[in-house]
């Protein structure tokens, strides 16, 4: 079985919660890790997606981080609901 891992940042501009992590988290830029496993039965190369997770501050102090694996649906709307929320303050600005 062959699994790839891919790495990409997310950036909040507005502290969100992600049911899945239990706790609020600040603005900012976040790593997010995802493994994904070859599906070898088909004759062209696919992938599954077998794990998310976030690199998001320790509980304990800001000065370390915990891997938390994530719902990646959860992520998406908790993204899209920050970008509304950016959308409203130019509204309201402008």
């Amino acid at each position: 079985m062959s699994i790839r891992t891919t790495t990409r940042t997310v950036t909040f501009r507005h502290p969100f919660f992600l049911d899945t992590v239990g706790r609020p988290l600040p603005a900012g830029a976040y790593e997010v890790i995802t493994d994904e496993e070859l599906i070898e039965s088909l004759s062209f190369p696919a992938y599954r997606r077998i794990a998310t997770m976030m690199l998001v501050p320790g509980q304990m102090s800001r000065s370390s981080v915990e891997m938390q694996t994530i719902d990646p649906g959860e992520l998406t709307a908790a993204l899209e609901h920050d970008n509304l929320t950016e959308q409203r303050a130019v509204r309201i600005i402008s």
